[in-house]
């Protein structure tokens, strides 16, 4: 055997291995790509806070477990958040468990916040914190039902740049109150780039859809709408239809609802209803009493209670803010006004709930705090 080859050998064994660490530095420090064989699987994180409606939540996680049950394989990973991690109760008064805290849940490609009664209550600096992140690396940040006060509240919706936003139809007087500029709109959802909004209940249901349909197809979409036994709706779809039908007077007395609810502050005369809508008072009233039973002013009076109703379950005004937003120029006339419709005073009512959802708060700290209240009475 020749020894003399063996200098070179070595020398060109040196060279390919050098050549190789030369290459994995580059894709390394990310100068040069490789082609990758494996690819993400699109991730959910639902983002759950005290007294979030659980049906919404249900149709969310139920649409990705179809999915990936119907297509044989893994389509999408979900977990469920909450802000500490520990349990959290749903307003049907359900407890349900978390996988993660705000502070070590997974990177995610879809951040849904699902919020429900309580839309301002427990809106922390961290989960504002969270939601500004997740938008930052380009996610896709939406609200269910009133998850859209904590995200205007973030700066991701009602922008200056889109004021658009969707959200529960019950909840828009006191988001208007709280985001003046923005402009909630009157249909079940909306995807606006990596902005989602839905207004909860089945809503969430077409949204998801939709949201499947972006990721992996519309005939997934459709293969899981059938499994749910469902009719994919467009985001346009209103969220009542209650005053959707063609005769006139209906079209009247919508008409003059929407007039009502969007004057509630300073309520409009009889004379001036009228004017708005460019008919005869005649002819409003006899509207009002064919579609409500009602007076054009007393059914004013229910719009403006059950406004303020609103007011006191989502929000924490004043009773006299409340007043004064709601058109009632003293807190005592609208309090008798509002026993008279509910059957309790403004304050007892907001009590009574906050007390019920209250009970939902950090259980065990109540648990301990009523046992050691008793182990002194017995002492």
């Amino acid at each position: 055997m020749d020894l003399s080859v063996r200098p070179h050998a070595n020398c060109g064994v040196m060279f390919l291995a050098l050549n190789l660490i030369f290459w994995a530095k580059l894709c390394m420090f990310g100068w040069m790509s490789t082609p990758s064989t494996t690819v993400s699987i699109p991730r959910f994180n639902f983002l759950l806070q005290p007294e979030f409606p659980l049906n919404a939540l249900i149709l969310a996680s139920d649409a990705l477990r179809i999915a990936n049950q119907n297509s044989g394989r893994d389509l999408f990973h979900w977990c469920y958040v909450t802000e500490t991690g520990g349990p959290v109760r749903a307003s049907n008064q359900m407890w349900f468990d978390a996988d993660h805290a705000l502070d070590d849940m997974p990177r995610a490609d879809v951040y849904l916040l699902f919020e429900g009664n309580l839309p301002t209550q427990n809106m922390s600096r961290r989960l504002l914190g969270r939601l500004r992140e997740a938008g930052r690396f380009g996610a896709i940040v939406g609200g269910v039902d009133t998850g859209a006060f904590a995200l205007a509240t973030a700066g991701l919706a009602a922008t200056e740049v889109d004021r658009d936003i969707v959200l529960h139809w019950e909840a828009e007087a006191a988001f208007a109150e709280e985001f003046p500029a923005a402009h909630p709109l009157n249909q079940i959802y909306r995807v606006s780039g990596n902005r989602v909004h839905c207004a909860g209940g089945v809503a969430t249901l077409d949204m998801m859809l939709d949201l499947i349909a972006r990721f992996h197809g519309g005939p997934l979409a459709n293969e899981v709408a059938n499994a749910l036994v469902h009719t994919r709706r467009p985001d346009t779809t209103p969220q009542r239809d209650d005053m959707a039908q063609p005769a006139e007077s209906t079209r009247l007395a919508s008409r003059m609802v929407a007039v009502m609810e969007r004057n509630l502050d300073f309520p409009l005369s009889l004379e001036e209803l009228a004017a708005e809508l460019g008919v005869p008072q005649r002819s409003l009233t006899r509207v009002s009493r064919r579609s409500f039973g009602e007076s054009p002013m007393r059914l004013y009076l229910h719009i403006r209670l059950q406004a303020a109703r609103n007011f006191l379950f989502y929000e924490e005004y004043s009773i006299k803010d409340v007043a004064v937003a709601c058109g009632f120029s003293y807190p005592a006339v609208f309090s008798r006004a509002f026993k008279a419709q509910y059957g309790q005073t403004p304050r007892t009512f907001r009590s009574v709930m906050r007390a019920r959802q209250n009970e939902g708060v950090r259980p065990e700290l109540r648990r301990l705090i009523s046992s050691s209240a008793q182990a002194q009475r017995s002492a």
